[in-house]
């Protein structure tokens, strides 16, 4: 199993591109189950959780093949594919996202309830509840949610005690776009990824308003056609940099980042004390001294996004004094805190909340990466800290970070892959 050893105590500087967008790129490869004809997707990054989505693709009649400029092309080949298999949706959340376009298109499915990082629960009754309204009758059995159309539009208010749902939203709108009929979603998730979703389903035909609203109107369609579609920048990567930059005191230009989107992360960058300059080209960071301490709070967009959480509270942990981060979507997404503390910080949670008490600096240790966002964590944390950090367990960072360590190498951090134990 492969590690990271990172070396502290250098400060990036320079300028390295972000990728396009994982949780954008995920459902839009599940909408391709409701196209007819080839889709060519641009810009996809080359993770782990893409290649499982297109091995779940594959499993459900999909040609599916990635150019050597990482263009994927997709052309559903057999649509009497119904079933999309434990082993593989086990593996990743997103996959889950197969069951709305399943039923509009073929009128049938059998999915397995979904696994992916271990951030608490995250029951999908949102996603359950939106396609029931639209007529699909779904049972339980083995572990698979099996369900039957037509489905047909109507009225749904799909906000739950946390919020919006994000992949609920994406499973429910692919299903409606297909639906006889107009389907409201009031209470739908307004987050970018969403919003690049509706649109790629627009270019294929679809009759959807509202996008980016939390209001969306789906007139059904009667089949779409392929289109050609670049995928968003990934802002969770732009901001996981742009943390990388504070925490060294460095100076980043984080290339091609859309200002547009991360409004509640560069307010946090600026409170934190760095400055922040926004251009047509990216988000430029550039900090001279120890953070600020900072109290916030993760919330839906447009507030600060639960998945960088992790890594600004490693940023925190050596800033010049106390600061109180409330996780208001995942509460129990805190792994990162115990590895931190073994790195010599002093990170303590009280409910929804982490009390975080920065120290002057911290200290190079062995440390488990639990999570996606929480593996981003230590390696910012072994970026600042005295000595040698050894991360096991960075599959995680592969699911969501294409070659984090590259590009963090080219700004002159010291990461090297290694074989672990």
């Amino acid at each position: 199993m492969e590690c990271f050893t990172v070396e502290g105590g250098t400060t990036l500087r320079g300028d390295v591109q972000v990728s396009g967008a994982k949780n954008a790129a995920l459902p839009i490869l599940a909408a391709t189950l409701l196209v007819e004809g080839e889709v060519v997707l641009e810009g996809v990054p080359d993770l782990r959780d893409i290649r499982t989505m297109l091995k779940l693709l594959r499993e459900l009649g999909c040609a599916c093949e990635r150019d050597p400029d990482g263009t994927i092309r997709i052309e559903v080949t057999d649509e009497s594919k119904r079933v999309a298999p434990y082993d593989i949706v086990k593996q990743m959340r997103a996959s889950f996202c197969v069951l709305g376009p399943l039923l509009a298109k073929r009128g049938e499915a059998r999915v397995s309830m979904p696994g992916g990082c271990n951030l608490g629960v995250r029951p999908v009754d949102l996603h359950l509840k939106g396609l029931r309204a639209l007529g699909a009758r779904l049972d339980f059995d083995g572990g698979y949610v099996s369900g039957r159309g037509p489905l047909r539009g109507e009225e749904i208010f799909l906000a739950g005690s946390f919020g919006s749902t994000v992949l609920g939203t994406a499973n429910v709108m692919m299903a409606a776009v297909l639906a006889k009929g107009r389907t409201i979603i009031e209470g739908s998730a307004c987050e970018p990824e969403v919003a690049d979703l509706a649109r790629f389903l627009v270019a294929c035909g679809a009759r959807i308003e509202g996008i980016g609203s939390h209001r969306l109107v789906i007139d059904g369609v009667e089949r779409l056609q392929g289109t050609t579609w670049r995928v968003i920048c990934d802002r969770m990567e732009a901001g996981t940099l742009m943390a990388a930059a504070v925490i060294t005191r460095g100076d980043v230009m984080v290339r091609g980042a859309d200002a547009g989107s991360m409004g509640a992360v560069i307010e946090a960058v600026r409170a934190l004390g760095a400055g922040v300059e926004r251009s047509k080209d990216g988000i430029r960071v550039i900090a001279q001294d120890r953070p600020r301490p900072l109290d916030m709070t993760t919330l839906p967009y447009p507030g600060f996004p639960t998945d960088l959480q992790a890594p600004f509270v490693s940023v925190l942990s050596v800033a010049d004094g106390m600061s109180v981060v409330t996780e208001k979507i995942y509460p129990e997404r805190i792994m990162h805190v115990a590895e931190l503390n073994r790195m010599g910080g002093e990170v303590r949670k009280q409910g929804p909340s982490q009390i975080i008490h920065g120290v002057p600096s911290l200290n190079g240790a062995e440390v488990m990466a639990s999570d996606l966002r929480g593996g981003a964590a230590l390696v910012l944390a072994g970026l600042a800290a005295r000595g040698t950090t050894k991360i096991h367990r960075v599959y995680h960072l592969d699911r969501g970070y294409q070659r984090l360590e590259e590009k963090l190498c080219s700004l002159g951090a010291r990461i090297q892959r290694i074989e672990g134990e």
